[in-house]
């Protein structure tokens, strides 16, 4: 199953789909695509500051300015400047999605705003400063609509290219899918949307 969205039920995916709709979208992709935005850390106005890391493992500036802006898109706070942190042919996965270019993983970020009401990040700890950056990270969703709340637990992997900007970003639900109303999300909901 392929979706664009992290995880939320069916109902609240096709009211965001209507309202997030693709020649809106379109030229917000273009404005990403041809903007010349510098990536200074000061320019991409990153919320989280205070990038948390495990013991004995320390984090350089670029990869602080990184792990900063991906937990700002988990948190549902999307922006031009953070997403020209990423590769045109970028990718995003977890259980439920694989979303491959800049369209598709930019409507994964952007739909988190209209999907959920709160969203609220528990905890995380950087664990490995390599390549990739590893992540323990622990959010609580609450579906807009529903009330439903969902916590996910995960380790976010976060690939990097030869010239520092993200190639890819896993995001492994401690081993598995939430529930059945979080989880039944599929590729058939975006095609209707086209």
């Amino acid at each position: 199953m392929t979706s664009y969205l992290r995880p939320f039920a069916t109902q609240t995916y096709n009211q965001t789909l209507r309202t997030f709709t693709k020649p809106a979208f379109s030229s917000q992709v273009s404005r990403i695509t041809t903007a010349k935005m510098s990536t200074n850390p000061s320019n991409l106005k990153i919320e989280t500051k205070n990038v948390q890391t495990a013991p004995g493992v320390t984090l350089s500036e670029q990869q602080n300015t990184i792990v900063g802006s991906v937990l700002d898109l988990f948190a549902g706070r999307p922006s031009l400047p953070k997403l020209q942190l990423w590769r045109d042919d970028a990718t995003f996965t977890d259980p439920i999605t694989i979303a491959e270019g800049r369209e598709k993983y930019s409507a994964q970020w952007y739909g988190l705003q209209s999907a959920f009401s709160e969203i609220e990040r528990l905890n995380h700890q950087v664990k490995d400063a390599g390549n990739p950056i590893l992540m323990d990270l622990r959010t609580r969703y609450v579906i807009k609509g529903l009330n439903k709340e969902q916590l996910i637990q995960s380790v976010v992997a976060i690939h990097l290219d030869e010239q520092g900007k993200i190639k890819k970003v896993e995001d492994k639900w401690d081993g598995k899918l939430p529930d059945s109303s979080i989880a039944n999300v599929s590729y058939t909901c975006l095609a209707q949307s086209e």
